[in-house]
């Protein structure tokens, strides 16, 4: 592997809420279900302590269950909420803060990409915007509107308990098909009442999400929106098509109170619209809202997430350059890493000193452990 030592501008430190990260490394939140009924140990906080230590920024957890039965779809997915499970939470946040590092929790509802019968709460059926599945087939609940004030009040609910328990912001998952993105994409919102139709429409759920939790903290706590355009299975999908679209869906979450925007990407080198300005999503997004975003896309390995293909000419080091000169020409303002991160938590130290040729690599082996 050859070396490549331009990469300051990725190791300096940037503003983030009540303080600084040390670096623009951002952890992407990967799910692992080592949380035994819920609770996360202390090896979970040695999880996160060992990245923050050696040099990653800001660390996105991985996804954590609000309150509500069908939030996730296994029993050993993090919960955040009961007063075991925050404890928990509350040494991870420790852990992390004395190696240097902040931390945000991942909230997450995965909505009808859970199953009917899995855990931890078996008999509860999936819900959804429509009981429309990601294909598009009948799948579960739709949710009533008493029960969307209800999960709302659950998002509200974990933000402030993160704030309570000292993390450092919050992070929504609206991304991947989940629940909050099953209300983005027509394909799965076939609403006709407020919460569906057009794109404002389709965006009331994230943005009453958004508005609860930027109630229920303090106006410096960060708020991260997390979205994407594919979805799980479906890597061909779009929320936007075009910059005007992409605009109107992101207009109403800035005016609820994003304050960063992760835009979720299988490949951080590709351009996001055919014909335009060759941004990938992240870089419009922050082009079209005037925020700061996080990129991020397959930077620290040689093949894009759940593909078997390798990059062509496109290498780590190639990565890295673009990242350079992305982040110096203010297209993006944090890098996330996934897999390189699980593979090695010394891999951003790694990158820093020039030492690409220790980092232990990702194998495909370990990518059933993520979302």
């Amino acid at each position: 592997m050859d070396n490549y030592s331009s990469t300051k501008t990725l190791f300096e430190p940037f503003s983030f809420g009540r303080g600084q990260l040390q670096s623009r490394v951002v952890m992407a939140p990967m799910t692992r279900a080592f949380s035994p009924n819920g609770v996360p140990g202390k090896d979970v906080a040695s999880y996160y302590r060992k990245r923050a230590g050696h040099g990653v920024g800001l660390i996105v957890t991985e996804g954590t269950a609000i309150n509500h039965p069908a939030a996730v779809s296994h029993p050993d997915i993090p919960r955040f909420h009961g007063e075991d499970a925050l404890a928990g939470w509350a040494y991870v946040v420790k852990e992390v803060h004395q190696a240097g590092g902040k931390i945000i929790p991942q909230l997450w509802h995965v909505g009808a990409a859970r199953k009917q019968g899995d855990g931890p709460n078996v008999e509860a059926p999936p819900v959804s915007p429509s009981g429309v599945g990601l294909g598009g087939n009948e799948h579960g609940v739709a949710l009533t509107k008493e029960e969307i004030k209800e999960m709302i009040q659950a998002y509200a609910t974990a933000a402030a308990n993160a704030e309570k328990i000292g993390f450092d912001g919050i992070e929504l998952h609206g991304a991947h098909g989940y629940l909050i993105d099953q209300f983005l994409w027509e394909q799965t919102n076939k609403r006709t009442d407020e919460y569906g139709g057009d794109i404002a429409g389709r965006t009331r759920f994230a943005t009453e999400v958004i508005r609860a939790c930027r109630e229920a903290t303090s106006p410096d706590f960060p708020i991260v929106f997390r979205f994407s355009q594919w979805k799980g299975g479906v890597y061909d999908a779009k929320l936007a098509k075009t910059p005007e679209e992409l605009k109107q869906l992101l207009t109403p979450l800035v005016e609820a109170g994003v304050d960063l925007f992760h835009c979720s990407t299988r490949r951080i080198w590709e351009a996001e619209f055919a014909g335009e300005e060759p941004l990938n999503l992240a870089g419009w997004t922050k082009k079209l809202t005037g925020k700061p975003v996080i990129s991020v896309g397959s930077l620290g390995i040689n093949h894009a997430f759940l593909s078997t293909k390798s990059n062509g000419e496109q290498t780590i080091e190639d990565n890295l350059r673009l990242v350079d000169e992305k982040l110096n020409a203010g297209e993006f303002d944090l890098v996330a890493v996934g897999r390189a991160l699980l593979a090695d938590p010394e891999w951003a130290e790694k990158v820093r000193e020039n030492r690409l040729d220790d980092a232990i690599l990702y194998t495909k082996d370990a990518e059933k452990e993520l979302i």
